[in-house]
């Protein structure tokens, strides 16, 4: 049974507009206008990260092919990101929305959740607080957000879509089932195509036709994912995308980052670096969640698109980049088939601990001398930026990172315990 609603609750959902692409118009104001893609050159293999209104109306969006965006507007002007400055804007924002609630949470770099409950007499009522927040971000960045208002996050988050651009939308108490009826099930966070497939084939194309089915009905086609629908149908947060409250840090479950070759490649030395720098990047986050690994996991894709995955169950939990490296090339050379070109290559990390394994008494210090070079690594990453050291077997594998919504030292996003 989904929690029922709180009328008495007011939940802020602000979502930066065209986050990376008005932070790129701020260093380079000839963009504005113009419809611009981050995400990388245009004859790249990658995908676009971000794209300007004016980059939209070609039916240009998030997630697609970098060549498929060029070919449907090819005077647009692609750019590969900077990663260092959205991480910047972002902290600025999450600086300005903790003076408005000590319960935020960045649900990625360019948005986030307010639990404003009980701020009224502070800042006064929702319209006038969002405002208030509204002008204090712009002044803080100098770009644009929507702001979403309701008695929940589900209904904040699909309000401030609505509120584009540059606006504010105010769902009032006992009138969010009415507000959700009309709009088609997809809208719903969590509901993708999939599901959206599913629900089409027995009817249900408007989130009213959901509201109006049993919940034991939903129960028995989808399970507990059912039931959640149902409450979601209502304008509730039922599990899902919002299990936990506002601000309630929860630790992730794994931990990966993968590369795709601009050209596919069998050469040796370039995939043992490429390696080295990912498990570098799968290390960073594990010491930023203060978490350990006890499993960590190969993935190839070979240029037939077939892709193999490969795990190893570590002596002890680490979070050690000499130790990630040392098992995903162990694992590399075992099961790579030598010659056969490769598309991707990709470190996981899984089976997380907060506890540090059992300490090698033999290793003379190489271990303890290694943390606290890694722990100076990271304090210079965070000054610096992401780029700022490396490992030397790494160098040559580098490449540009990726511009995406939860990269490391994402502001807001501390870990949900300490060791």
């Amino acid at each position: 049974m989904a929690a029922p609603s709180n009328p008495s609750r007011t939940v802020f959902h602000l979502d930066m507009d065209a986050f990376f692409v008005s932070v790129e118009e701020i260093f380079d104001p000839s963009l504005k206008g113009r419809p611009v893609v981050v995400g990388g050159e245009s004859h790249e293999r990658g995908v676009v990260s971000a794209a300007s209104y004016e980059a939209r109306k070609f039916g240009i969006h998030s997630a697609m092919p970098l060549r498929t965006a060029y070919q449907r507007c090819p005077h647009a002007t692609f750019v590969p990101g900077h990663p260092e400055r959205y991480r910047e804007y972002s902290g600025r924002v999450f600086e300005v929305l903790g003076k408005f609630s000590p319960k935020v949470e960045m649900a990625s770099i360019d948005e986030a959740y307010l639990d404003m409950t009980g701020t009224a007499r502070l800042l006064g009522p929702p319209m006038l607080a969002a405002h208030k927040l509204h002008e204090e971000v712009k002044r803080a960045t100098g770009l644009n957000c929507s702001i979403g208002i309701a008695t929940s996050r589900l209904v904040a988050k699909i309000a401030s879509d609505q509120a584009k651009r540059n606006g504010i939308l105010w769902v009032q108490p006992g009138v969010e089932a009415r507000y959700l009826a009309p709009m088609e099930v997809h809208r719903i966070p969590g509901v993708g195509k999939v599901m959206e497939s599913n629900l089409h084939s027995m009817g249900i194309r408007r989130i009213g036709d959901l509201a109006a089915l049993e919940e034991s009905f939903l129960e028995s086609k989808f399970g507990k994912w059912g039931l959640a629908l149902a409450g979601k149908a209502e304008g509730r947060d039922a599990g899902g995308w919002f299990d936990a409250e506002i601000a309630d840090r929860s630790d992730p479950k794994s931990i990966s980052h993968e590369h795709t070759f601009n050209e596919d490649t069998a050469d040796p030395d370039r995939l043992e670096a490429t390696l080295t720098h990912l498990a570098e990047k799968v290390c960073r986050r594990l010491r930023e969640h203060q978490l350990y690994a006890r499993t960590v996991q190969l993935k190839l894709r070979y240029t037939d698109f077939s892709t193999m995955t490969r795990a190893h169950t570590l002596p002890a939990p680490t979070q050690l980049d000499m130790d990630i490296v040392e098992h995903s090339r162990r694992l590399l050379h075992a099961n790579w088939q030598r010659g056969r070109t490769i598309r991707l290559i990709g470190v996981h990390a899984s089976g997380f601990t907060a506890e540090v394994g059992q300490l090698d008494l033999l290793d003379g210090g190489r271990t303890e001398r290694w943390r606290k070079a890694l722990e100076a690594t990271d304090k210079l990453r965070d000054k610096f930026g992401e780029s700022a050291v490396a490992l030397g077997s790494g160098m040559s594998g580098r490449f540009r990172e990726r511009v995406h919504e939860n990269p490391a030292a994402l502001p807001g996003k501390e870990p949900a315990k300490p060791i």
